[in-house]
């Protein structure tokens, strides 16, 4: 009779080695895939009599694979059994939802093996007489490292995580793959070994019954010897490679504490780079203060009076919106006040740090950009607009009619001041200067400003 044939999708090696001896006890053929894009891929040329599928797998899940696997003509009439630690009324019956048999749970006895075979006709009508090698205490043990493995507590999730935490995890997490990996190929071998003695002992126990020898043969001595070389090789050879990990994971967190190290001490060099920088700054803004208090005969004539100033957002007309309603409100007061002589309207245009092209357009650059990498410093909004086009109609009828509702004492000029004359002074031009500081200084220049000049007396 043919052999069965059963595939197993499993991330864990472990998981896989311990179900694969259980089915090559039945007499089954284990075919192994370590994710469920390998499993596709491995149904493209192959069709086993049923499919052993884990849940919890990196890229595609189990029921995902599940979906996929049913979705295809050609493999939906695979019979498929979830191999995962997942529990509950739910997760089985979503799992049988999406073409699932049932849930086979990895901490499984071997009645349990041997029923869901029967399930999924991998097995005769008459069960096996020979028991299961592998023992229910033996897979308790094992399930039991496999589920207590997610319950340990994740590392510290943070900007410096604890190097020795992280250490102590991946070799606890190590040490758990590498006791399961033990426990299945150390029962299988001794499996082998129990078996090897039996077929010794039994040729020459019926060998003996039907001719009695006068001085029977002494049975043949079972080589627990070489069994237990055998395992202590094993077991030095796996902590030989616990030992190996373990330095790498110690020689990788040391490396990466070093890097952090250097990380602070740059940090640090930063912050007080930035201390001195914001420094500067500050004695600048106070010398600016001080220079735009005290009287300039060469910008502000005595005569004149500053009554209000307007700033205007990058792309906005400089005559429209808060300056008209700032220019409304002043020449009402004017006009309630008696005022005789010309209001000064003056706009200044601010340099802005810009981010664009001449085909699409420019507009003030991400603050956090380097100045040094601005597409370009100025203003072309405001150079590209003619006299008449940097007033709305509604200031143009509002200076209009200023002069008729004053009975002609008010006149209103409007010109263009000058781009020598700042509000803010620009801040130098350093490697470590920001777009959004140059444009600070750029958004306080780019304004509007109201004057008064009384008549001369006659």
């Amino acid at each position: 009779m043919t052999r069965k044939r059963a595939l197993i999708v499993d991330d864990s090696k472990s998981a896989r080695v311990i179900l694969s001896r259980m089915l090559e006890k039945y007499d089954i053929e284990v075919d192994m895939a370590e994710s469920a894009e390998q499993s596709i891929e491995y149904l493209q040329h192959n069709r086993p009599d049923a499919i052993f599928m884990d849940h919890l797998m990196p890229g595609m899940d189990g029921l995902e694979a599940v979906q996929a696997i049913k979705g295809n003509p050609q493999t939906a009439m695979i019979p498929i059994m979830m191999y995962t630690s997942q529990e509950g009324e739910l997760y089985v019956g979503q799992a049988r939802a999406l073409g699932a048999m049932g849930v086979l749970p990895k901490q499984v006895r071997p009645v349990d093996v041997s029923k869901v075979l029967y399930e999924l006709h991998l097995l005769p009508d008459r069960r096996d007489a020979e028991e299961p090698v592998l023992q229910p205490v033996e897979l308790d043990v094992v399930g039991a490292a496999k589920t207590a493995a997610p319950a340990a507590p994740p590392a510290t999730a943070a900007g410096g995580a604890d190097p020795v935490r992280r250490l102590e995890l991946a070799i606890k997490d190590q040490a758990v793959d590498l006791r399961r990996f033990i426990v299945a190929s150390l029962d299988s071998f001794a499996a082998r070994v129990v078996s090897d003695v039996r077929d010794l002992r039994e040729p020459a126990k019926s060998a003996a019954e039907p001719v009695p020898a006068p001085s029977p043969a002494p049975a043949p001595k079972p080589p627990w010897p070489w069994i237990g070389a055998a395992a202590a090789c094993v077991l030095a050879a796996v902590f030989a490679a616990m030992w190996l990990s373990a330095r790498q994971e110690l020689a990788k967190s040391r490396a990466e504490a070093a890097g952090l190290a250097a990380a602070n001490t740059g940090l640090g060099q930063a912050r007080e780079d930035l201390a001195n920088t914001v420094k500067d700054l500050t004695r600048a803004l106070k010398s600016a203060a001080a220079a735009n208090a005290a009287p300039n005969p060469a910008t502000a004539p005595s005569s004149s009076s500053l009554l209000r100033e307007a700033p205007v957002p990058y792309g906005e007309i400089p005559l429209d919106r808060g300056r008209l309603d700032a220019m409304r409100d002043l020449l009402s007061k004017l006009v309630a006040e008696g005022f005789h002589g010309v209001v000064k309207v003056a706009s200044y245009a601010g340099q802005f740090c810009l981010t664009g092209n001449a085909m699409d357009g420019y507009v003030p650059a991400n603050p956090a950009l380097p100045a040094a990498k601005c597409d370009a410093i100025g203003n072309p909004f405001e150079d590209s607009l003619s006299g008449q086009q940097r007033q709305s109609l509604a200031f143009g009828n509002l200076v209009a009619g200023v002069r008729e509702r004053s009975g002609g004492a008010i006149s209103v000029a409007i010109v263009d001041g000058p781009s020598s004359r700042v509000a803010l002074p620009y801040p130098p031009r350093t490697e470590a200067l920001t777009a959004g500081e140059w444009n600070k200084a750029a958004a306080a220049n780019n304004r509007v400003e109201f004057k008064a000049e009384p008549a001369a007396a006659p």
